[in-house]
């Protein structure tokens, strides 16, 4: 019966003492909006621009072939009367090729779009995360939540936003 009344205790101690921890601040939280610390960041600037002028080349190459595949239409249009029937044929399997092609190069350009600009914004993002990892671990901060991503419904004003810090630390003021 000793033991056991020393058992609870110790436990109500061990309790109150993790919970007098959690409440006099030894956890410190903090939150930052990624997103907007990206924007800020004049790298992403220049991988915009990259990403904007390879999107350019390939609307460019999208609009040669569909101005193609027009003229082809039309020209099939105006002299089909004058075709026989295996000019015709022909001339019908170009078009659906010609059609076809424009599609994979559609979709293949949506592809390397999206890996170009991954691979654009990957070394922006890492730099990014070493910052606010390091701006973390030289303040003391046991979380930070990135509030841009939707998951933090709350909020309160003990959480520090340390998006200054992280300015400060890549030098972006």
């Amino acid at each position: 019966m000793k033991s056991l009344t020393r058992l609870v205790i110790c436990s109500l101690f061990l309790v109150a003492g993790t919970t007098l921890y959690a409440q006099t601040g030894k956890y410190k939280f903090g939150h930052i909006n990624s997103q907007e610390l990206l924007s800020l960041m004049p790298e992403r600037d220049s991988a915009q621009l990259q990403l904007e002028r390879y999107v350019t080349q390939l609307q460019e190459q999208l609009e040669d072939m569909q101005v193609e595949y027009q003229n082809k239409v039309r020209k099939y249009l105006a002299e089909q009367e004058n075709y026989t029937n295996l000019i015709r044929q022909n001339k019908e399997q170009e078009l659906a090729d010609l059609q076809e092609r424009i599609q994979n190069f559609q979709v293949s350009a949506q592809e390397d779009m999206q890996e170009m600009e991954a691979r654009l914004l990957q070394p922006i993002v890492r730099k990014a995360e070493q910052a606010v990892r390091n701006v973390a671990e030289e303040n003391g901060f046991t979380y930070v939540f990135d509030i841009s991503r939707g998951a933090i419904i709350y909020f309160s004003e003990d959480s520090e936003d340390i998006l200054p810090l992280v300015k400060q630390k890549l030098g972006l003021e």
